[in-house]
């Protein structure tokens, strides 16, 4: 009996890491005919599903954002979004990864120990709490200091806490434009005639539509006539392709060359412009009159005004006199229109005139640009009606003649328009805002014969914008803890250890002084067997007759 029991002992403290081959009890049948639990305990079947169920939930994860990158938020229930639905993801493919690297730090202590030299036994509690969580996987690395391969297990654990942080970045919202579905329109012409409010056409007056243009362009000290143009945007942000339409350009010149002065001991009492305007006296003085006096301004038509003014704010001074000349004409403007936040912008690209027109008592003046400047084709000329030009030409003439000043005694000026020149610290820019303010009255009108130009309404839309670069560091730590659990397995089959992984059992059945197995029977190493055996084992933790603490077999 003696022997049979030195026998048994033998058997218990035989290589137990090594796979037994003499027990039919646990070699029963091949390997894909054991039962399921047997499968799950014995083998990596859990943690490969786990790695598996990692790289599905990242490959969903990408499925959905490519679908939506660059897409209008999606039309879901309202407790789902895409934040959620991605964060849902990635903590099953966290915890999933997470897992199976465990799992395969803690077969990596059975790897450690399988070993020539004795190990500390120390180590099996740094394995034990590196399978655990970050702080135990740090105090591995420490130790093992990339010697062992479940230097990589650690090094996947701790970094895992940061897949979160990472996966979220990914995704971001942003703001963009798109069409609204409303038609916008902004005013344009092809035909100027003065009407009534009644629509029936004037005689030889301007309408007053147009008396308010000019005298909005003379008097707006911001000149921004742009800002009366009329148009429809319901959104508030509206773009139009670039169109023409019938306008008044402008052009001045400065002429302060052609004046002369009349000077005596270094004051001045007379400023003249040969057959021109004349300044005499004292204090800030204005002339202006319609002239034909700069070269640079010859053969502009047809004409609209042309004018010259004459100003000194202080005319004894020899320095102080400014002369412009000025062409307000009929012509062809291409514009690029747009509304942004409401304020409508509005740009002259290009400008074409018929120099080739004059004005005519009879005959209406016809401005036919070619086709590659309109882009249009088949389209009818672009027309002043004559009663309508001359109206405009005697109007604007009367206006921009006149003078004025101011002395000791006071200020008087012919007309408001000739105190707004006088006033004006930019002449030129004055008479551009003038020529938009008179070409917008001209779009204004209603000539039965254009329409507007029709434009596309923005609107802003919120939109998934997909940052990819974000997703490198959790597609690589799934890859890295994938390549790490088959190394492991790997390494586990070729050294032909036993898949214990992290089993507490294994510990009790195979350590040197513990004696949990029963009399007569055969030892067993594989997991399922031991766990299968413990269930008719009973313990308890009692102490010894030393004063130390034992789990002891309760026979």
């Amino acid at each position: 009996m003696a022997a049979a029991d030195a026998a048994d002992d033998d058997n218990d403290e035989r290589a137990p890491l090594l796979k037994s081959t003499s027990s039919s009890h646990e070699n029963q049948g091949s390997f894909l005919a054991q039962n399921a639990g047997n499968l799950l305990a014995n083998w990596w079947l859990w943690e490969l599903i786990e790695a598996c169920t990692s790289l599905a939930a990242l490959a969903v994860i990408i499925i959905i954002l490519f679908i939506y990158d660059g897409s209008s938020l999606p039309d879901w229930p309202s407790v789902f979004t895409i934040n959620s639905v991605i964060s849902f993801l990635s903590t099953i493919s966290k915890l999933s990864i997470v897992a199976a690297a465990s799992a395969a730090i803690s077969q990596c202590k059975w790897l450690w120990y399988r070993h020539a030299e004795p190990r500390r036994l120390q180590d099996l509690q740094l394995f034990d709490d590196a399978s655990r969580g970050p702080l135990g996987a740090i105090q591995l690395l420490f130790s093992l200091r990339a010697r062992h391969l479940a230097f990589i297990g650690a090094v996947v654990v701790v970094l895992a806490n940061f897949f979160d942080p990472f996966v979220q970045q990914v995704v971001t919202y942003r703001s963009r434009s798109v069409p609204s579905g409303s038609t916008p329109e902004i005013v344009k012409s092809r035909v100027y005639a003065a009407r009534s409010d009644e629509g029936l056409p004037l005689p030889s007056v301007v309408d007053l539509s147009m008396k308010a243009g000019i005298y909005n362009g003379v008097f707006d000290i911001k000149d921004n006539a742009n800002a009366g143009i009329s148009y429809t945007c319901s959104t508030g942000d509206c773009s139009w392709e670039n169109f023409t339409s019938l306008a008044i350009c402008s052009r001045c010149v400065d002429i302060t060359s052609h004046v002369e002065k009349e000077c005596t001991d270094g004051k001045c009492h007379l400023l003249y412009i040969r057959n021109g305007p004349t300044l005499s006296g004292l204090g800030g003085q204005i002339n202006s009159s319609t002239t034909n006096i700069s070269s640079e301004l010859q053969g502009i038509e047809p004409s609209v005004l042309r004018f010259t003014s004459l100003l000194s704010k202080k005319v004894s001074d020899p320095d102080d006199a400014l002369a412009f000349e000025c062409s307000l004409f009929y012509c062809i403007g291409k514009y690029a229109s747009s509304v942004t936040d409401g304020m409508v912008d509005q740009r002259l690209l290009a400008s074409w005139r018929n120099d080739t027109a004059r004005l005519d008592t009879n005959f209406d003046l016809i401005l036919n640009p070619p086709t590659s400047f309109s882009n249009e084709s088949g389209m009818q000329p672009f027309r002043i009606t004559h009663r309508a030009a001359i109206a405009l030409n005697s109007f604007m003439s009367e206006i921009f003649t006149g003078s004025g000043g101011i002395n000791n005694s006071g200020s008087a000026f012919s007309s408001d328009v000739i105190q707004a020149l006088y006033d004006t610290s930019n002449l030129t820019k004055r008479i551009e805002n003038l020529a938009t303010s008179m070409t917008n009255s001209i779009r204004g009108q209603d000539d039965n014969v254009t329409g507007p130009a029709y434009g596309t309404a923005w609107t802003n839309e919120t939109y998934v914008h997909v940052r990819w670069a974000w997703l490198a560091f959790p597609a690589t730590l799934i890859l890295v803890a994938s390549c790490f659990l088959l190394g492991v397995i790997s390494q586990t089959s070729y050294r032909d250890i036993l898949v214990w992984k992290s089993s507490n059992i294994a510990l009790l059945f195979h350590g040197r002084s513990l004696r949990l197995s029963t009399r007569n029977e055969k030892p067993v190493n594989k997991l399922s067997a031991m766990t299968s055996r413990a269930t008719d084992i009973k313990a308890k933790l009692v102490e010894s007759d030393i004063g130390g603490w034992k789990l002891d077999q309760d026979d």
